[in-house]
C-alpha cells in the first residue's frame, strides 16, 4: 500500500473504533473521538503494570501526556521513579518535562499535563538521564504489537529522537495501557517509522505481543515534511547543522 492508502485505511480504523467506544459507553471525559481515548477501569490497567518485571526494575519512565495513562504516571511518581513526558506537539526547544518524585508534593496533579508544566522543569532531549520503560497512548493495537495512536505521529517521533540519541535502544520495552475494545486480531496498517508496542496491558489482562519486527532506529527524515520540520525546533537545529543522525 502506498503512504495515502495507509493513512486512510488508519482512519478508518480509528473511527471504527472510536465509535465503538462511544456505543458501548466506555469511553471517559472528553469523549473518545480524535485523541487517545480515555476509558472505564484506566486505573485498574495501571495497577497490573505494576506486576511487569521491566517496570519493577525501571528507574526512569517516558510517558505519552494524554489522559488514560495519568493514572500509571501517578504511580511511577509515587514509587519514585523520574517521569519524562514531552512537550505537545514538541513545539519547544525544551521539549521535554522532567518529573523528579522527590521534588513533587502533589504527584496527583504532576501526573496530568497542566500539573507536569508547572511541577517539572522543562528540559531538551540532550539531557534527559535514561529511558528504561516506555508508555505509549494508543487508539488500537493488535497481538503483534502493531499500534496506531491519533494520527499526529509524535509519539513515533518522540521514540526516534530518543533513538538517536541513543537514549533508548531495540530492546526497552514499549507498553500501553488500553480498553479491551482497543485491542483487535486482524493486522494493521504500518510504516516504517511507526513504534510497536510490547506490552499491552487491559483492565482485565497482561498481554505480551508477538512482536517480530525491529522498532525504528531513529529519526526516518524522508517521512518528516518540511513544515513539520520548521515547526519542531529540535529537528530544525539539526537541519541548520547539517545532521540527520547521531
Amino acid at each position: 500500500m502506498d503512504l495515502i492508502t495507509i493513512r486512510k485505511e488508519k482512519d478508518k480504523i480509528r473511527e471504527e473504533i472510536w465509535r465503538k467506544m462511544e456505543h458501548e459507553k466506555v469511553s471517559l471525559f472528553p469523549g473518545a473521538w480524535g485523541r487517545i481515548p480515555n476509558f472505564k477501569g484506566r486505573e485498574r490497567a495501571a495497577e497490573k503494570v505494576l506486576y511487569l518485571s521491566p517496570w519493577k526494575s525501571a528507574q526512569w519512565i517516558k510517558s505519552n501526556p494524554d489522559s488514560p495513562q495519568q493514572p500509571l504516571r501517578e504511580r511511577a511518581l509515587l514509587l519514585e521513579k523520574v517521569v519524562y513526558m514531552a512537550v505537545p506537539r514538541l513545539r519547544e526547544e525544551r521539549c521535554f518535562i522532567e518529573l523528579l518524585p522527590w521534588r513533587i508534593k502533589n504527584k496527583k496533579r504532576a501526573s496530568t499535563i497542566k500539573g507536569a508544566f508547572s511541577e517539572g522543569k522543562r528540559i531538551y532531549p540532550e539531557q534527559i538521564k535514561g529511558v528504561d520503560i516506555i508508555i505509549a497512548g494508543s487508539v488500537v493495537v493488535n497481538y503483534r504489537g502493531e499500534r496506531i495512536g491519533k494520527g499526529g505521529g509524535f509519539s513515533d517521533l518522540e521514540y526516534a529522537i530518543l533513538r538517536e540519541l541513543k537514549i533508548i535502544n531495540e530492546s526497552t520495552p514499549v507498553i500501553t495501557t488500553v480498553h479491551e475494545i482497543q485491542v483487535v486480531d486482524y493486522s494493521l496498517p504500518r510504516v516504517t517509522h511507526d513504534i510497536l508496542v510490547d506490552y499491552i496491558i487491559t483492565p482485565e489482562r497482561i498481554i505480551k505481543t508477538r512482536r517480530k519486527e525491529k522498532q525504528p532506529s531513529g529519526i526516518i527524515w524522508n517521512f518528516l515534511t518540511p513544515q513539520k520540520i520548521e515547526n519542531i525546533p529540535f529537528l530544525k537545529n539539526l537541519r541548520k547543522r547539517g545532521i540527520k543522525s547521531f
